[in-house]
């Protein structure tokens, strides 16, 4: 079995640990959540899914978690379900592509099921950010894998739902939560008229794992271009997160960006007042809607990315001149935009500290 040597038997770990599982063990996301869940107090990895690995050790996918992964390597599907079925209770992670993960999932989902296991799932695919299986494929245009599990699901940022109804989380994405997270609060205090326009910037990492030309560095590096205006993917995901968070049903024109750096995003979201207010007065309203929100910094100074560059916080600024607001977030796209998120979730449903795990603090100077 390829799974740590702490997971292995029962009584291997204490009381209070929760064996984790990740799925699609070889992107960027799976390496962070391993980085992330290795120094995590409560979640302790017991298996990691590599269809295309399986046997493998993690310390070749990822040297610089060698001294985290030890001898570890990379388990089947086969095994990390009979990992599943003798774990009573389960932290599961999905990093999986979208189009792949729904019916991972569900398999993995049925036999703990028959088994009478309990695993909590947080999926970082798109593949359960809808609520119905006709609003994905509108977008992906395929059939949805595992279109009953859909009720099973919520997305939402962690920021933005007071009470998880459901059994496992959607996470949104990175472009959606740094979007979500500034746009989100001016609608439900209805500041804005409901049209927001949007532009974003991202680290090449965004793109994944595997090379392809709008992300090979001699074509990035020093350069700065849109792609997909007003045309991209994840717009319907953030309208359908925001109308979720804010009661709003709103407009997002949405323009994203390739940045040449690694890691990190940086929206602005500008929209129309609905009554004069100065930056002052909306600086005071981002703070006292985010007074609970132990990762959200809002500040009068502009974000930047180095500043929140590998952690799971989020830097807010705004401006308004009494009939327009801008308003510009600055995230880490594989941590708050993707494992930091999921980990933040998963301490939430396992009722741990949602801090648990997430603390560490920008480098500064990467």
């Amino acid at each position: 079995m390829t799974i740590l040597p702490a997971a292995r038997g029962a009584g291997a770990e204490p009381s209070n640990t929760i064996p984790a599982v990740v799925l699609g063990g070889t992107g960027y996301v799976a390496g962070e959540l391993l980085r992330l869940l290795s120094t995590h107090p409560h979640f302790k990895v017991g298996a990691v899914l590599s269809d295309s690995q399986p046997g493998e050790p993690l310390a070749e996918a990822f040297p610089h978690l060698a001294a985290a992964c030890g001898d570890t390597r990379f388990a089947s599907q086969a095994e990390v379900q009979q990992f599943m079925t003798r774990s009573p209770r389960c932290a599961l992670f999905c990093a999986a592509p979208h189009g792949v993960s729904a019916q991972l999932i569900d398999s993995l989902l049925s036999a703990a099921s028959a088994a009478g296991t309990c695993p909590r799932v947080v999926d970082i695919s798109a593949d359960f950010r809808f609520s119905s299986a006709a609003a994905y494929e509108a977008v992906y245009k395929h059939p949805h894998g595992a279109p009953a599990r859909l009720p099973e699901f919520t997305c939402a940022v962690p920021e933005h739902l007071g009470k998880l109804e459901t059994a496992h989380v959607a996470h949104p994405g990175c472009f959606s939560t740094a979007t979500l997270l500034a746009s989100v609060p001016l609608l439900s205090l209805g500041l804005i008229a409901p049209t927001l326009f949007v532009s974003g910037v991202t680290g090449s990492t965004g793109a994944g794992r595997k090379p392809v030309a709008g992300t090979h560095h001699p074509l990035r590096h020093s350069d700065l271009y849109a792609y997909n205006a007003l045309s991209h993917r994840h717009a319907p995901e953030i309208e359908a997160c925001a109308r979720a968070a804010s009661g709003v049903e709103a407009q997002f024109a949405f323009v994203p960006h390739s940045g040449p750096f690694a890691r990190g995003i940086h929206v602005t979201v500008q929209a129309q007042l609905k009554k004069p207010l100065d930056t002052g007065g909306l600086l005071a309203a981002l703070r006292e809607f985010y007074a609970g929100s132990p990762f959200i910094r809002v500040a009068s100074s502009a974000p930047r990315v180095k500043d929140v560059a590998t952690t799971n916080y989020a830097h807010l600024s705004a401006a308004a001149n009494g009939r327009t607001v801008a308003v510009m977030c600055a995230i880490d796209n594989l941590n708050k935009g993707a494992a930091g998120g999921a980990v933040q979730w998963m301490n939430r449903m396992w009722d741990l500290p949602q801090t648990s795990g997430l603390t560490a603090t920008a480098p500064g100077w990467t």
